[in-house]
This record gives C-alpha cells, structure tokens and sequence, in this order.
C-alpha cells in the first residue's frame, strides 16, 4: 500500500493546478503518475512531456529514449504508458515490443540509441569516446546526446516516483500492461 496520495485536481496543492489543467485538456484525463506527482512542492518535474518536440529527436526516438529508460528500471507504469503514447506517434509496433521484450532493434539508427542510452544509464554518464563515437555515427549529433540526458534525466524521475509510490496504473494503459520476462 502506497502512502502517496493520488491527487485530483479538487485535491492537489494549487501550485499543481496549471500543469494538472494542461494534462487534463490534452488527455482527457490526470494521469495517476502526475496526481502523485502534486504531492512535491517542486512542481517543475511534473511536465507531462519528459523529452518535448523542442527537442532535435523526433517522435519515434523521443519514445525510444523514454521506453529504454523505463525497461531498464523496470517501471511497469511508464512502459505501459510510454507504450500507449508510441502507438499514438505511430512508432513501429516491432520497436515498441523489442524495448518492451529488451531485444535489439531493427532499425540500425535506433537500436543505436537504444544501446547508447542503456550504456548513460549504466555506466552512469561516463560514456568513452568509441561509445560516442558510435552513438554519432548513426547519425545522431552531439546536441542529440545533451537532448537524451535530459529524457533519462526526466524519465527516471517518473520511474523512481512510480516505485515509491506503488502508483496504481490508469485503465487508459491497462491495454500495454507490462512486466519483465521472469
């Protein structure tokens, strides 16, 4: 049992009530992630879009990025989330099941990313010149790099939110429930 509330917007600190508006108009609903999110004074983390289109990635690697993180910490919330909203971007359903499955993926450019994005997280920043090397000769550019770190960054704020919080998942994801292969 989580003792973190999942705040509506008639519940949460005022502060929260922009970002829950924003949330509420562009889904329809608050995501149970963000009503706990409400709980934090800091209400700066709680932007709905983790890696935004203001970044040089593009929709499919956005997902990439936002999946690869989730899978490696095993945060069943966003991967069922972050599953539903790469088949909203029509990312290809194969790149969403291999992050899901953690197979590599198909497509050289983004199992690139993918690879490059579990070795951030592993090895905890400290990415040596043949990794980046290799990140960039898949065509990516070095503001590319800057643009992941921000996503890990943000993603695993989300991830590390739900597993404190036990957060309930919405029945909007329940479709892209997951768990890791035993």
């Amino acid at each position: 049992m989580s003792s973190f509330p999942v705040h509506s917007r008639e519940s949460a600190p005022e502060a929260a009530h922009p970002t829950l508006d924003t949330v509420a108009g562009l889904f329809g609903f608050i995501p149970n992630l963000l009503g706990v999110m409400a709980t934090s004074r800091l209400q700066r983390p709680m932007s709905p879009f983790p890696v935004s289109s203001k970044s040089g990635l593009n929709a499919a690697e956005r997902q990439v990025v936002l999946l690869t993180v989730s899978r490696f910490h095993e945060c069943h919330y966003c991967m069922a989330a972050h599953s539903l909203a790469a088949d909203m971007e029509q990312v290809p359903a194969d790149v969403v099941e291999a992050i899901r499955s953690d197979h590599p993926i198909t497509d050289p450019k983004l199992e690139a990313l993918r690879v490059y994005v579990y070795r951030l997280i592993e090895k905890r920043g400290w990415i040596d010149e043949t990794e980046m090397a290799e990140f960039l000769a898949a065509g990516f550019e070095p503001s590319h790099a800057l643009d992941v770190l921000v996503g890990v960054g943000q993603k695993t704020l989300s991830n590390f939110t739900n597993h404190l919080a036990k957060t309930p998942l919405d029945s909007a994801f329940e479709q892209h429930a997951w768990a890791p292969a035993e």
